[in-house]
């Protein structure tokens, strides 16, 4: 099944609202049973694996999140982001492909060096 841009833009946008606003029922829907997320903290395989991996950054790591900017063709979108944390604004790609209006593949990138500043 091809997604086309606007499905795809739409999605991607309530996952992103979803996860700043903490709204996990929400977040949820937008989320493939099989979702596969690779990132630089970790990997997770599932709906549920993957709603826990973006629950923690949410609640241990994440004070904000400011968008920058979001390409979207078809079935995949790119945003890029900034990941703000109590100590630095960290900017951040993540690639995500949709499927049967479901989101089933993310990535995501950005250098972690800031975290690892206070420990």
């Amino acid at each position: 099944m091809t997604t086309d841009t606007e499905t795809t833009r739409q999605l991607v946008t309530t996952y992103f609202e979803s996860w700043r606003d903490h709204d996990w029922d929400t977040l949820r829907t937008t989320l493939a049973d099989d979702v596969d997320f690779v990132g630089v903290m970790g990997t997770t395989r599932g709906v549920d694996e993957a709603i826990a991996g973006l629950t923690g950054m949410a609640e241990h790591v994440m004070k904000g999140l400011v968008l920058k900017a979001r390409v979207v063709e078809g079935a995949d979108a790119v945003t890029w982001f900034h990941l703000v944390t109590d100590d630095a604004e960290l900017p951040t790609a993540n690639w995500s492909h949709v499927e049967d209006g479901k989101i089933s593949r993310i990535r995501v990138t950005f250098d972690p060096t800031p975290l690892n500043a206070g420990a």
